[in-house]
């Protein structure tokens, strides 16, 4: 069965291009389109979908807030944050209201299909470009982690997987890299984000960061 598509975009011809994108794969289906944020609950209402590709900015209601008027309505169906806006600060507010992928518009056609089937699976992802542009980002942004118990400390090939998630490496590009297979490293990864007292891939590497461990 396909993977549903929920495209929000406001620029016509954007999205018209994604969609003749999505189209070159079987795996995937656009299912429903939308030019705003404003209408992106509705159109999860009316359609069964597995994810949603968003744009930050859009003249009505931005990305972020969309998603975070889908959290107030307890609609949990993951987003991929789709946009041309590497600013960090869009990114950490995304990252923050709950998306769970951020990937820049100029992707390959490859990249974006294995970004949309990894968080369909549960994964975070964040395209390399856009991690780094947060990690420089971080020293003007209050972002702390104070409340959090000091967590236990990571093994070396923890630390070692850890930087890969950071560089925006998916859990099966983990496994090749360390010549793993992709459960184990699935595995892993969920037992360092327990470790940290944290919910996700993105607040590993922030926490990480905050505490010299990257």
């Amino acid at each position: 069965m396909s993977i549903r598509v929920v495209l929000v975009e406001d620029q016509m011809l954007v999205r018209q291009g994604i969609r003749s994108l999505l189209a070159l794969d079987d795996s995937v289906e656009v299912v429903a389109e939308c030019d705003d944020g404003a209408h992106v609950i509705d159109a999860l209402n009316a359609n069964s979908a597995d994810i949603v590709l968003m744009d930050i900015r859009m003249p009505e209601m931005t990305g972020i807030d969309a998603l975070r008027a889908m959290r107030k309505h307890n609609i949990d169906t993951p987003v991929i944050m789709l946009t041309t806006f590497d600013d960090h600060e869009l990114v950490t507010q995304a990252m923050q209201s709950g998306a769970k992928g951020y990937l820049l518009k100029d992707v390959s056609l490859e990249t974006l299909i294995d970004a949309i089937k990894s968080v369909v699976n549960g994964e975070t992802l964040i395209q390399p470009s856009v991690t780094e542009k947060v990690l420089k980002g971080l020293q003007g942004l209050e972002v702390s982690f104070e409340s959090f118990e000091q967590p236990e400390t990571l093994s070396s090939k923890e630390i070692e997987i850890l930087r890969l998630v950071a560089a925006g490496y998916s859990n099966k590009e983990i496994s090749e890299a360390m010549f793993k297979s992709t459960g184990t490293v699935k595995n892993q990864v969920s037992a360092i984000m327990a470790k940290m007292g944290v919910r996700d891939r993105t607040r590993a590497v922030l926490k990480a960061l905050e505490l010299g461990w990257l």
